[in-house]
C-alpha cells in the first residue's frame, strides 16, 4: 500500500518539476523563441517553469539522498532510554540492509543482514504508515526468552550487568511511554547488556509490576525487536515479529537533539554525534 507521507509527496513534486522543466526545454522553449523572433522581444520564461527548473535538482537530490543514503528521524518517545531520549534527531543508514524503491519499498540491491544489538528502524507491521525504531535481539531462528526482566538467546542468559541508578534526561511529559525515572524519587536502573560483540545499555523500573514474560522462536525472515526502556516499551513482546521487508535502516548517529516542549531539555549540544549502534 502506498500512503501519503513526505516521502510519496517529494517524490511527486520531483516527478512533476522534472516533467515541467523537461517539456519546457525539449518543446515549448523553441516556440517562445520563435514567437518572440517575430515580434523582436525577449523570449520571458514563465514563471511556473523558472521554479521548476531551480527546484527540480534540489528535490532529486533530497530524494535520491532520503532513498538509499540517510534518512533523518526524530525520536518521539522514551521507549529506547537511555540510549536515545525524546528530542533526539537521528540519522538511519538506508544501504545498509539494502536498498530500496522510495514509497514502494521494493528491494533492488541486498545488503547485510541485521545484528543482535543493532538499533533498526522498521515500518510497525500493525500500521504501516508508522516508522517504529527499537533494538535487535532475536535473529531469524532464534530461540528468545524473556523471564524476570532476564533475555536469555538459546538458553543461554545475556551478559547483564548492574551499572547505576538512572539520574538524567528524558521524556519528562510522556511518562506512559518513558515511565517515572525523571521523577524525583524514582528508581530505575540502568545495566550494561551484551549480546555476540554488542554492548549497550537498558533501563528496568522497578516501580512497576513486571511487563510481558514468555519465550518464542523467531521464524525465517523475520526479526525479534525490544525497546531499550525495557518496561516502558511497546515491541515484539506485544505485537510480534518484524518482517524483513519492513526494515528501513539502522540507526547509526545522533545529529542533533532538541526538546522544545514545556519543561524539555532544550537544545542539548553534548549529545550531538554520538554513535548508536554497535
Amino acid at each position: 500500500m502506498i500512503h501519503f507521507d513526505f516521502e510519496f509527496l517529494l517524490l511527486i513534486l520531483t516527478a512533476v518539476t522534472g516533467i515541467l522543466w523537461l517539456a519546457d526545454a525539449l518543446f515549448f522553449a523553441r516556440l517562445r523563441k520563435e514567437r518572440a523572433s517575430i515580434v523582436k522581444k525577449s523570449p520571458q520564461e514563465p514563471l511556473v517553469v523558472e521554479y521548476s527548473r531551480a527546484f527540480f535538482p534540489v528535490l532529486a537530490f533530497v530524494l535520491v539522498l532520503r532513498a538509499f543514503a540517510y534518512e533523518p528521524f526524530r525520536i518521539p518517545s522514551g521507549s529506547m532510554m537511555p540510549s536515545l531520549l525524546v528530542g533526539d534527531f537521528i540519522l538511519v543508514n538506508k544501504y545498509t540492509y539494502g536498498l530500496r524503491l522510495p514509497v514502494w519499498h521494493s528491494r533492488i540491491s541486498y545488503g547485510e543482514r541485521p545484528k543482535h544489538g543493532d538499533v533498526v528502524v522498521f515500518r510497525y507491521p500493525r500500521d504501516e504508515s508508522t516508522d517504529y525504531i527499537k533494538r535487535v535481539v532475536g535473529l531469524p531462528g532464534d530461540h528468545i526468552s524473556y523471564y524476570n526482566r532476564r533475555l536469555s538467546i538459546n538458553g543461554k542468559p545475556v551478559k547483564f550487568d548492574k551499572d547505576r541508578d538512572y539520574a538524567g534526561l528524558g521524556d519528562l511529559n510522556n511518562m506512559a511511554n518513558a515511565g517515572n525515572c525523571d521523577r524525583r524519587g524514582a528508581r530505575c536502573q540502568v545495566f550494561d547488556e551484551q549480546i555476540d560483540d554488542s554492548s549497550y545499555t537498558v533501563m528496568t523500573n522497578p516501580d512497576v509490576s513486571m511487563g510481558v514474560n514468555g519465550e518464542v522462536f523467531v521464524p525465517n525472515g523475520h526479526y525479534f525487536v525490544m525497546g531499550d526502556n525495557r518496561d516502558h516499551s511497546n515491541d515484539s513482546r506485544m505485537w510480534g515479529f518484524v518482517p524483513e521487508d519492513n526494515l528501513v535502516g539502522k540507526a547509526v548517529l545522533i545529529w542533533m537533539h532538541w526538546d522544545w516542549r514545556k519543561d524539555g531539555t532544550g537544545l542539548d549540544f553534548s549529545r550531538i554525534g554520538q554513535n548508536i549502534s554497535n
